[in-house]
């Protein structure tokens, strides 16, 4: 019995954990029922149309909490350098969150971004981002991650992966509408999972594979010019993924993390947010890197992802994340050096050699 009660925690943990991931949702859901209130008399229906109305204030509410915490944290604990910069932090992004609530202030924000101004769904997705990346940062500064969580965070397991990822594909599929203002077929058009073309299935393998190649470059230099930060990414993701190092656990890396993220970073939110901004919310996700060349190097590749995207689909970007995840969990070296290297020169003459004669199909910006 001690043994089973004592095997029960870590999912425990993890369950909370996914708790914790899926908080954004019920505001995801409220600003799709404020754009598109449920029809009917039902209790619920009318608690859905009901509950769209207060989507203003409760995006106040998060904004005011996130200056709130700046804030407290000043108050509570000791005047030093590292809180006080996270207070700094915390208070400018509630108050651009704040700002951001603003139409007058998204119908600027329009001229560089694809979003609609009136609208209470993107207005949300900008202050989610921006609250998420103002947290992010305001904790990379003030805290030492890396060694933080090479020492104290829990390593995952394939469960535990799998409950973190998929908060971002039922916050990509609900933030787009599902069963609200899309139909399932809409919805995956929306998010650009479509079938893609043979030689488009090639551009994203060829891809995967020069950016593998960058990646390993940006690690080789990092170690070069930083070895001792290096050294703490390596520690915190072998302590956070280090029961992963298996067969099972690769592909749980590549397929959930490709599936999912792709979903909600290329899918839902760069269609609407652009480019560059969906890179850096991707990017301060992925905190196992801090502040690395490591993390430059994200950064880089989703801009990648998200060029692969806006050039043909998610599908397309979701196969590159999946063979790219899966050459990083493999670990390339050896006698697998050689075969990979040639396939990846091959993968990319054969796309090149397509786009010029026209066989990646209708290369088009993602809708």
């Amino acid at each position: 019995m001690e043994h089973h009660a004592g095997s029960l925690i870590p999912a425990a943990v993890a369950v909370f954990e996914l708790l914790v991931l899926l908080l954004p949702l019920p505001l995801i859901l409220i600003a799709n029922w404020y754009e598109a209130p449920p029809t009917g008399q039902s209790t619920l229906a009318r608690g859905a149309a009901f509950l769209g109305t207060t989507v203003w204030m409760l995006l106040a509410l998060v904004a005011a909490l996130t200056i709130l915490l700046g804030i407290v944290t000043v108050a509570f604990t000791p005047p030093r350098g590292t809180s006080v910069l996270y207070a700094v932090v915390m208070v400018l992004t509630g108050i651009v969150a704040a700002a951001l609530i603003s139409e007058p202030v998204r119908s600027a924000l329009a001229r560089i971004l694809p979003i609609d101004p009136t609208s209470a769904v993107h207005a949300t997705a900008l202050v989610l981002t921006t609250v998420l990346v103002g947290s992010q940062v305001a904790n990379q500064l003030a805290v030492d991650v890396l060694s933080q969580q090479a020492s104290t965070a829990r390593s995952l397991s394939p469960f535990d992966l799998v409950l973190q990822e998929l908060p971002f594909l039922l916050a990509a599929a609900f933030g787009v509408g599902l069963f609200i203002r899309r139909r399932p077929r809409a919805t995956l058009d929306r998010l650009g999972l479509v079938r893609p073309t043979t030689w488009q299935v090639v551009l994203g393998l060829s891809a995967a594979f020069v950016f593998f190649a960058f990646g390993n470059g940006m690690d080789l230099l990092g170690h070069l010019i930083s070895p001792g930060t290096a050294q703490k990414v390596d520690a915190a993701n072998h302590h956070l993924f280090g029961q992963l190092d298996n067969p099972v656990g690769i592909v749980t890396i590549a397929l959930s993390a490709g599936i999912c993220e792709e979903a909600l970073f290329r899918g839902a939110m760069q269609p609407r947010l652009g480019i560059l901004w969906t890179a850096i919310v991707f990017t301060t996700v992925h905190t196992q890197y801090g502040l690395s060349l490591d993390a430059v190097a994200v950064l880089v590749l989703a801009v990648g992802l998200g060029l692969l995207r806006r050039a043909t689909n998610t599908t397309t970007s979701t196969v590159c994340h999946v063979v790219y995840n899966t050459l990083v969990g493999v670990g390339v070296s050896g006698v697998l050096l050689g075969p990979v290297v040639i396939t990846g020169a091959a993968l990319v003459v054969a796309s090149v050699a397509a786009f010029f004669t026209g066989r990646l199909g209708s290369l088009r910006t993602a809708p």
